[in-house]
């Protein structure tokens, strides 16, 4: 088959019965299969797939979480674009993002690029707003660690979801309930901080493999972040796996400090809006890269 004719493959609407489709083309292409991230994302986002024509399964895909009015998104992030191994670089990815692209129409579009793939969103008209440090490993606390005063931290419960969803509006700067509501299923822990009696920040711990992943990540001060992430850290047995906005280096230097190293690096990039809405000093990770 020709890359003319791969390229102008029709692009559908995937559904959480594409869950195994989408694992088994991150298995294609050297990624762990993540079906618990790819569950969360086919139901609060919309997935994008071309099928492959000459066998079972997905030849692309991708996925896109939109954030605030469900009528007229304010901010569209995307995620895990793929293209099988055996179909990379004939123009097939390049094919479904300009889709992407234009369904979206005038919102503003986000997404955190690997190296490999930047200078295709670069051609595509985004542009790099920001950068977030990957950091893995097992979290052992110092001796030297004290929790900042007056913060303690506890496991959320289901009255704090309005209290998250307020804070986190603010911090983000675009309403998420459609994902937080799901936050309590898809985390293994989603723990709050508090100060005088209010919840100053919120973060949780989701499983990914063999590791937990840290995010969302929002706090009042990298004080509190340390706090949240400290507690998560107690409460687990696996390694930790973040990504952390560079910006936030005190963070960062901390948990390295504690056992994490970083190990990649990606470029949060942007189109059609010069950077990110909400308080970036709030905000620590996310709670994917593939959704923001």
């Amino acid at each position: 088959m020709s890359t003319p004719t791969l390229s102008a493959l029709p692009i559908r609407r995937l559904t959480p019965r594409d869950l195994t489709a989408c694992a088994d083309l991150s298995e294609d292409r050297g990624w762990p299969r993540e079906e618990h991230k790819w569950g969360l994302l086919l139901s609060a986002g919309t997935g994008y797939g071309i099928d492959d024509p000459d066998r079972p399964g997905l030849l692309a895909a991708c996925v896109v979480t939109q954030y605030g009015p469900l009528e007229n998104p304010s901010l569209s992030a995307i995620g895990m674009v793929l293209v099988a191994e055996r179909h990379a670089r004939k123009g097939i990815g390049r094919h479904l993002m300009r889709s992407v692209i234009e369904s979206a129409g005038t919102t503003p579009l986000t997404l955190h690029a690997t190296p490999n793939g930047r200078l295709l969103y670069e051609q595509l008209g985004f542009k790099t707003t920001g950068r977030a440090e990957m950091v893995v490993g097992r979290f052992t606390p110092a001796t030297s660690d004290a929790q900042a005063p007056g913060v303690t931290t506890r496991a959320a419960t289901a009255e704090d979801l309005p209290t998250l969803v307020r804070l986190d509006t603010e911090v983000f700067g675009l309403d998420r309930t459609h994902v937080l509501t799901r936050l309590p299923a898809f985390t293994d822990q989603l723990r709050v901080a508090e100060a005088d009696g209010e919840i100053i920040g919120y973060a949780g711990a989701w499983p990914n493999m063999e590791t937990h992943v840290v995010g969302p990540l929002i706090a009042r001060d990298t004080e509190t972040a340390k706090a949240l992430i400290a507690s998560l850290g107690a409460h687990t047995d696996r390694p930790l796996r973040t990504d952390i906005d560079v910006r936030h280096e005190e963070l960062l230097t901390w948990v390295k400090v504690r056992g994490l190293e970083s190990v990649a690096f990606n470029a949060v990039m942007t189109h059609g809006v010069p950077e990110l809405p909400g308080d970036w000093t709030r905000r620590f990770a996310p709670l994917t890269v593939a959704a923001g």
